[in-house]
């Protein structure tokens, strides 16, 4: 490719079905569909780890978790692994953060130029309560995901505002000023993560609405839970506070609100590159950290490796990538690392390393690797043991060290409401991925690997007595707002 310039556009908790170009035909987004209509777009994208800081580690280094030794949400990216951002920014690019990165500190180098408005985990900690991996305990500030569903402006969506208007003054006044090489900026938006406080002009657009669709599986009829899922509903148990129809309307509502509120932000830097000139010269890629339940099965949140929860959005446009262009292989959002370091025109040599799992968005756009198998994985709050999604083509491949597996025919069951793994007749099927899993990694020695740094992590803090006082956050508050945990 032609070296340019690149914005990187990352939401936080954004489905990837929650959007009018990937089918929903309820959502507006209209400036991500533009984008994807002048790009490409990855239909089966998935996330390296579906919890913020873990996945956000990951993403910068473009390694998956079991590579770097980065877990749960009290265990954050330090700057202590090579990034793309650090690479670039130490080669001679002008590489700038606006908004969440939920790595410990900006006292550590994480490798941007310049930090704007960067929001990291509370106390240089995070969220200690994660750490306990054993007789979970309930989280006390689960009650927030129903309580503060509705309308108005929440921590969230001002934060956001100003990371687009940061993002709009940087298009307009820093980037002239770099032009001996092409420079990255990354955006990094915090909805639509919870709470689920929409603006009034979109909350009532989807509340109001009579026809306003309802979680899918949400009766306790259909639920039909995995052991794992009942760990994990019992410690974040936030639909014990949705009480009545009304307040599950409220929470779909303040959900759908705030991807639409997401899509006017992005749609403010897009118009700000614009206007500023470097339009033709700078490629646009987006994507999220993970997905959100939004209310399927009874679950809100994250942690699990349902399409809700796992899948992402992946939208790239620009110069030399496809038009209009669909791609249905398996992606994840590794991908973007090696498609980075090629659009600013740098050499991969030195760059991307033998071990970094990710085949460039561009090379997959044009037909690479098209039967791969990508990987996601989990180690963090509510789990008692990890977890690994393999994802190919067709089938989907759940491994709980301490439970059994699923399995899911994602052509004829897009919904995951049939899991396989007890037919007789998927038995090869399962054992080939069994295979496939155990030739990349060892499950259980990652499982051991991760409950000892965080149960070094757990001694530091003073042990599970300590870090169960300190309290639940819910959400991480942005710059400016003090924690409030329960």
């Amino acid at each position: 490719m032609q070296a340019q310039n690149l914005i990187v556009i990352m939401s936080d908790e954004h489905q990837r079905a929650m959007a009018g170009c990937y089918g929903h035909e309820f959502i507006t987004t209209p400036n991500i569909d533009s984008l994807a209509a002048r790009g490409t777009r990855f239909d089966n994208a998935y996330t390296s780890c579906p919890i913020c800081v873990p996945a956000r580690a990951s993403f910068a280094t473009g390694k998956h978790n079991y590579q770097i030794g980065f877990w749960d949400n009290a265990d954050p990216y330090d700057g202590s692994i090579p990034s793309w951002h650090r690479r670039l920014r130490d080669t001679g690019h002008e590489v700038v953060s606006v908004g969440k990165l939920h790595f410990r500190s900006s006292e550590d180098d994480n490798g941007f130029s310049h930090e704007i408005l960067p929001m990291h985990v509370i106390e240089g900690k995070g969220d200690l309560m994660g750490l306990v991996r054993e007789d979970i305990p309930v989280r006390g500030a689960a009650y927030k995901m129903a309580n503060m569903a509705g309308p108005g402006e929440s921590p969230y969506t001002l934060y956001d505002r100003q990371i687009a208007a940061e993002a709009a003054k940087w298009l307009h006044d820093q980037a002239p000023k770099h032009t001996d090489k092409p420079w990255v900026l990354f955006v990094s938006f915090v909805t639509p993560h919870f709470p689920l406080t929409a603006p009034p002009e979109h909350y009532y657009r989807y509340y109001n609405d009579p026809d306003l669709p309802m979680p899918k599986a949400y009766a306790e009829s259909e639920r039909h839970y995995h052991p794992y899922i009942n760990d994990y509903a019992n410690s974040s148990n936030y639909d014990a506070h949705f009480k009545s129809e009304d307040d599950v309307r409220r929470g779909v509502a303040g959900y759908f609100g705030l991807c639409s509120f997401l899509d006017e932000q992005i749609g403010k830097v897009i118009s700000a590159l614009e206007e500023s000139g470097n339009s033709a010269s700078t490629r646009i890629v987006y994507t999220s950290d993970h997905g959100d339940s939004v209310g399927a099965r009874g679950l809100w949140g994250k942690s699990n490796m349902y399409e809700e929860a796992a899948s992402v959005p992946l939208i790239a446009a620009g110069e030399g990538i496809p038009k209009g262009k669909v791609i249905d292989t398996a992606a994840t959002f590794l991908d973007i690392y090696p498609f980075i370091i090629d659009c600013v025109g740098e050499n991969r040599k030195g760059m991307v390393e033998p071990d970094h799992p990710g085949t460039s968005i561009i090379e997959l756009a044009n037909g690479m690797d098209p039967d791969r198998t990508i990987l996601s994985e989990y180690h963090a709050m509510g789990s008692t043991g990890g977890i690994y999604m393999l994802r190919d083509r067709r089938y989907k491949y759940v491994h709980f060290v301490n439970y059994a597996p699923q399995l899911f025919d994602l052509q004829t069951d897009p919904g995951e409401m049939t899991d396989l793994a007890g037919d007789p007749a998927y038995a090869s099927v399962l054992a080939d991925f069994e295979s496939r899993l155990r030739k990349r990694l060892d499950p259980e020695e990652v499982d051991r690997r991760a409950k000892a740094r965080q149960n070094a992590l757990l001694k530091e803090a003073g042990g599970r007595d300590a870090v169960i006082k300190r309290g639940d956050l819910g959400y991480s508050p942005p710059p400016g707002y003090q924690p409030e945990l329960a």
